[in-house]
């Protein structure tokens, strides 16, 4: 049996990424036409007072295969904690923009060197339930590097399939209280890992933009 072609390719992604730019203003967040949406009230109180934080979505290319690297948090953080979750953090007053952040925290949390990631596009910047506006910054990874991990910050790291996550058949909805009102949940279950939330929301938006 021929092996299936995969939802979408290295070049595909360049292409269709081509034409994203890194925002002027991080803190400009937009909320992406997702399904659920995410209610007016609820927007209203996640745009207040926010942190601009950069992360990197790695994908890596095997051959005709591509992959998500994703890390599990540690479990001691104050915020996150335990979660799935990209590289990546607040903005620091050294770096020079939010691309310089994301690749910043990487480096520093998995030990992936901005030498090794071919960054070829942006998502917009989105607001967390945690108080950030978080721009996703997509990036190729040279796949013989190897992983350094903080272990103060993260646990784990691990590869999904970049097919599973683009397949919205995988894809969870569901509801969960934040500040008293009900706000919809994207969840993807795969092996042990609980993928949701922002970090699955980012993931939408990408499948979102490439198959425009």
């Amino acid at each position: 049996m021929p092996d299936k072609k995969p939802i979408f390719t290295a070049t595909d992604i360049k292409m269709r990424l081509g034409g994203t730019r890194m925002p002027a203003d991080p803190l400009k967040v937009v909320f992406p036409d997702t399904r659920p949406r995410i209610p007016k009230p609820v927007r209203a109180l996640m745009v207040e007072n926010l942190t601009p934080a950069g992360v990197l979505i790695p994908i890596i290319e095997r051959g005709a295969s591509l992959s998500v690297l994703l890390t599990e948090r540690s479990a001691d953080l104050k915020h996150h904690a335990g979660q799935v979750s990209f590289p990546g953090g607040r903005m620091e007053t050294a770096d020079t923009d939010i691309r310089a952040t994301a690749l910043r925290e990487t480096h520093e949390e998995v030990g992936i060197h901005p030498d090794d990631i071919e960054v070829c596009g942006y998502l917009e910047p989105t607001a967390t339930g945690t108080g950030y506006a978080v721009t996703p910054v997509i990036g190729f990874v040279n796949p013989a590097v190897e992983l350094v991990l903080d272990v103060m910050e993260v646990q784990s790291a691990f590869e999904v399939p970049l097919d599973f996550l683009m397949d919205e058949s995988n894809q969870e909805n569901s509801q969960r209280i934040w500040k008293g009102v009900n706000v919809p949940v994207i969840t993807f279950h795969h092996s042990s890992y609980k993928i949701w939330g922002a970090t699955a929301g980012m993931l939408v938006a990408l499948r979102q933009i490439l198959s425009e």
